[in-house]
């Protein structure tokens, strides 16, 4: 019974390492640390009271300490594409613009582009628009505010 803490320990440490290698997030590593840590206290000859604290402070901590990097490995990004550059710019309409129809072609910054209306409004050939925002691979405009 000496030794019932010791291989408890290192179960639980090897169970989280599984568990962790399994999934594609990081969701017991901080535990993982913990119970390593509860293996030394252990070989310390440290009482059992004080190992379950070990493991747990140190969870906490590595958990707390770890947090902001993990969030931020693990946050989407939007990357700017050189198409951001459309928004707000006047474009031409070089076909016209008609939702119900699914329909319509713009001319803006060199590039021609297939283009919604924000509103459902009908565009003709040769009228001046504004791209409020990028939808796929369609300008989705609105009237020029004039």
């Amino acid at each position: 019974m000496e030794y019932a803490m010791l291989i408890f320990w290192i179960v639980l440490l090897v169970v989280l390492i599984i568990v962790e290698a399994a999934t594609a997030q990081l969701v017991t590593i901080w535990f993982a640390a913990g119970a390593a840590a509860a293996i030394i206290a252990e070989r310390c000859h440290a009482p059992q009271w004080l190992q379950w604290i070990v493991f747990l402070a140190v969870s906490v901590i590595s958990l707390i300490a770890t947090r902001p990097l993990v969030r931020k490995a693990t946050q989407k990004t939007m990357q700017p594409t050189n198409a951001d550059r459309c928004i707000g710019q006047t474009a031409v309409v070089i076909e016209d613009i008609n939702n119900i129809e699914g329909k319509g072609q713009v001319h803006v910054n060199g590039i021609t582009w297939t283009a919604r209306s924000a509103d459902g409004t009908v565009f003709k050939k040769d009228d001046l628009v504004t791209v409020e925002k990028i939808d796929g691979v369609k300008l989705i405009v609105r009237a020029e505010n004039k």
